[in-house]
């Protein structure tokens, strides 16, 4: 419920119900589990997935590619849809797990300007991590609302007061916590709710079920020595006699802009202290925002709608090879069989079968409203960056595409299937999976992707889903810049260094490079000239 902006009216209550968030963390810090467990104590599913269990129980709901059930990690944003009952009202929360794997950071950078606030997972023994530092300086970036939870506390794990300090010296943001454990690893018994003065108490027999709450009435009451052992409850009271003196208090509008983080101490795998993280995210994290577009921002309870696709994922259904966009909506009351333009082509599409998505699984949407995430299968039409409105050339910005790190050629097993591979490739480049390069000399194509991780996935999933085995072979190109000038300029520099020139799957003009000299050549040589990292996706 928070709102930064306290002139604009309420929203109506259909949105102001909406809590849309993405889970972001370093890969195997709990991030898929914590998913598990928000659907479980949503009503969503009946029992949790684990990634590491054995036989059918490790097929987690969240990571539906073969590759990704195979080896336990998630290769691609998945957006849930679930109804919670918070303690004042019932909210509807829109997940997104991101990819925690540094390979595939483009597609949570992209998935970052479709949420309102993220929620920072971290293991309680390794602390900040690198991933975790390059994904909260996206959130940064966008000024995101953060919630930290610090996983794993049922494990040996590091001084709790070391871990906030970590977080305030890596990430430069003040820490809060909401909660505070009561001992680690095995002695870990619970933690106490500093927001409510109650105490949780851990289950450990039944990793499903949700903890005992005990209120109690502060830190004094006879009731708590019952329950927590004396060396413990005397660390406690020491602890939170030193939080209460150290750290600031949980402040709705320093979170609301990103520099303050309230911190809950848990364990995902044992369904501790999630709900008490759930019903942070229903009250403390903000109602659907508004969005930068051009030429004017979005409110989202304006009566018209609108939305943008933020992703595009092919193949979710191999049978019926379809593809389908993740629409997040800005503003207004979206229903099924809808008209809205599409502002690229400035056509207009009936929206005929939106799904609403509990991430493999799907439903026909009949309504969503702002905050809400719909895909609308579609067949190449909508791309990443897109927008659709209800007739206003509004354009949502700010989504990038960043320059691959890694190039490498592609070819097809069998020669005569080319043409197939051609197909597969502009498939994955508009699914935002691949940068896929023509070059203006010669046959064949460049892939770039943003680590190697990506290549092996491609691979597999050109083979899986085309039927069609290929191989990636070195380049002599190392990275790629996109070209932008006035076209006289571009004409005569593209002219000048063909050899270098290719076309991405835009028609965008892009300079291949082999090495630092030259990019350097190219700022000295042609001043009208700049090369640039980064586009915004589809202008």
């Amino acid at each position: 419920m928070l709102d930064t902006n306290n002139n604009r009216p309420d929203l109506p209550p259909e949105i102001a119900r909406r809590r849309t968030f993405a889970i972001i963390s370093h890969p195997d810090a709990g991030k898929t589990t914590l998913t598990e467990k928000f659907l479980l104590f949503g009503g969503a599913i009946q029992m949790a997935g684990q990634v590491r269990a054995k036989g059918e129980a490790r097929r987690t709901r969240s990571d539906f590619m073969a590759m990704e059930k195979d080896r336990g990690i998630s290769v691609s944003a998945s957006a849930m849809s679930f109804d919670y009952q918070g303690r004042d009202k019932n909210y509807r929360f829109n997940l997104v797990d991101t990819p925690g794997h540094s390979d595939f950071s483009e597609d949570t950078y992209r998935t970052l300007t479709a949420v309102d606030a993220a929620v920072m997972v971290i293991d309680g023994a390794k602390g900040v991590e690198s991933q975790t530092q390059k994904l909260f300086e996206v959130c940064r970036m966008r000024d995101l609302p953060i919630l930290t939870f610090c996983n794993k506390m049922d494990r040996e794990s590091r001084d709790v007061f070391e871990i906030i300090d970590e977080i305030q010296q890596n990430l430069a943001i003040d820490v809060t916590p909401a909660s505070w454990p009561i001992g680690v690893g095995r002695d870990f018994v619970g933690c106490y709710d500093i927001l409510r003065d109650r105490l949780e108490l851990m289950n450990r027999a039944d990793r499903n079920k949700v903890s005992e709450s005990i209120k109690i009435e502060g830190l004094d009451d006879p009731k708590l020595a019952e329950h927590v052992p004396a060396n413990l409850l005397d660390k406690l009271k020491e602890d939170l006699e030193m939080v209460r003196e150290l750290m600031p208090p949980l402040d709705p509008v320093l979170m609301a802009e990103g520099s303050l983080t309230p911190i809950w101490f848990g364990s995902a795998i044992n369904s501790f202290g999630v709900k008490e993280l759930m019903d942070g995210i229903a009250i403390f994290g903000p109602e659907p925002q508004i969005q930068k577009a051009q030429p004017r921002e979005i409110l989202p309870e304006e009566k018209n709608v609108t939305g943008f696709v933020f992703k595009v994922q092919a193949n979710m259904d191999p049978k019926h090879r379809d593809r389908v966009a993740f629409v997040r909506l800005a503003s207004g009351h979206f229903e099924r069989g809808m008209k809205l333009t599409h502002v690229r082509t400035k056509k207009v599409m009936t929206i005929a079968s939106p799904v609403m998505f509990l991430a493999a699984d799907r439903e026909l949407a009949e309504e969503a409203w702002a905050g809400d995430i719909i895909g609308i299968p579609n067949h190449g039409q909508l791309r990443i960056g897109d927008t659709l409105t209800e007739g206003e050339a509004i354009r949502v910005t700010g989504i990038p595409s960043f320059a691959p790190e890694l190039l490498q050629g592609v070819r097809a097993g069998d020669p005569l299937k080319s043409k197939h591979l051609e197909k597969a490739l502009m498939q994955f480049a508009e699914e935002g999976a691949a940068k896929v390069f023509k070059p203006s000399i010669g046959s064949g194509f460049v892939v770039g992707v943003v680590g190697q991780l990506q290549f092996e996935v491609l691979a597999s999933r050109i083979e899986l889903e085309y039927g069609l085995p290929v191989r990636f072979e070195q380049s002599q190109f190392t990275s790629a810049r996109w070209v932008t000038g006035p076209k006289a300029a571009v004409d005569k520099f593209t002219e000048a260094n063909k050899q270098h020139i290719a076309t991405d799957n835009d028609g965008d003009v892009v300079y291949l490079t082999r090495l630092q000299w030259d990019i350097d050549r190219v700022d000295r040589d042609y001043p009208d000239i700049k090369l640039t990292a980064t586009k915004e996706m589809m202008v």
